[in-house]
């Protein structure tokens, strides 16, 4: 079964920030994961009409107006760790109790909000994080809104939780899990890139995008948790290995473009990858 396009080019228009994306790169791209030229060109002209892509120029695209806001907020994995201050043991809380939940695309916008900025829900209608990152709640509130939630919700600091509540709040990540997924993460990419000059071109891009594109999506929804209840320094490790990654990858689709330019020809479409999207 074929990837999804759409999914595929919106990754890789994520991945290359400002910069654009042409028509023959995506046919190439997509053609690694099983998808047809016409698949892919229906795909570009839909995320045209929703204002996902937009034309920059003959046979180019770049991210459009809808895609964004979205695209700067992924944009700051990069500097995970630099948004984080040290945890004094407040928590930074949401709620959305009062809000409704018919809309499901004010609900879908809502609920991405709280996962990217790494809420979890401490009852109904309440969502809490650590109160450790830059800016505090100010900032906290600017971006949950400028990624969908609605004006009406409460954004505030909540502290002195009795033990029991304390407790339930510490718990609602598995941070033990967290640890190893970054740890386990870290190897695979190191160990992919101890052989990657081995690789052929387009299974080099394949597999640079996959891998890639799990651990930065990892990156993206971490809720980027004070130690103790994650391991800091595992996570650190974990950041270095993905930028170390990202610059690798770069240079391995700037090779598989190359081979792949307008007067080669299409590469035969192979068996699909499960893609992870960047969003969810």
């Amino acid at each position: 079964m074929a990837a999804n396009p759409r999914h595929l080019i919106l990754n890789l228009l994520l991945g290359t920030g400002s910069k654009t994306l042409t028509a023959r790169e995506a046919v190439v791209s997509c053609a690694l994961f099983g998808v047809r030229d016409a698949s892919t060109r229906v795909a570009l002209a839909r995320l045209a009409v929703a204002g996902l892509v937009e034309t920059a120029g003959r046979g180019a695209y770049r991210l459009g107006p809808h895609a964004k806001e979205l695209a700067a907020h992924v944009a700051t994995w990069r500097d995970a760790e630099q948004r984080l201050c040290e945890w004094s043991g407040g928590w930074i809380a949401v709620h959305v109790g009062a809000l409704g939940r018919r809309d499901r695309v004010a609900l879908r916008a809502r609920e991405r909000a709280l996962q990217l900025l790494g809420l979890a829900e401490f009852e109904r209608g309440l969502h809490i994080r650590p109160a450790n990152l830059v800016g505090g709640v100010d900032s906290v509130r600017a971006r949950l809104h400028s990624l969908g939630l609605e004006p009406g919700a409460a954004v505030f600091v909540a502290q002195d939780f009795d033990a029991a509540h304390e407790q339930h709040a510490r718990a609602l990540w598995d941070g033990r899990e967290l640890t190893r997924r970054y740890r386990e993460t870290k190897r695979r990419l190191d160990a992919w890139l101890a052989r990657a000059d081995t690789l052929a071109p387009d299974v080099a891009a394949r597999e640079a995008y996959v891998l890639g594109n799990d651990a930065i999506r990892e990156l993206v929804f971490d809720p980027l948790l004070p130690a103790p209840l994650v391991d800091a320094a595992a996570r650190s490790a974990f950041v270095e290995a993905v930028v170390r990654f990202d610059a690798a990858g770069h240079a391995v689709w700037q090779r598989f473009f190359a081979t792949h330019s307008s007067d080669q020809p299409t590469p035969r479409a192979r068996p699909a990858l499960q893609t992870l999207e960047a969003t969810p």
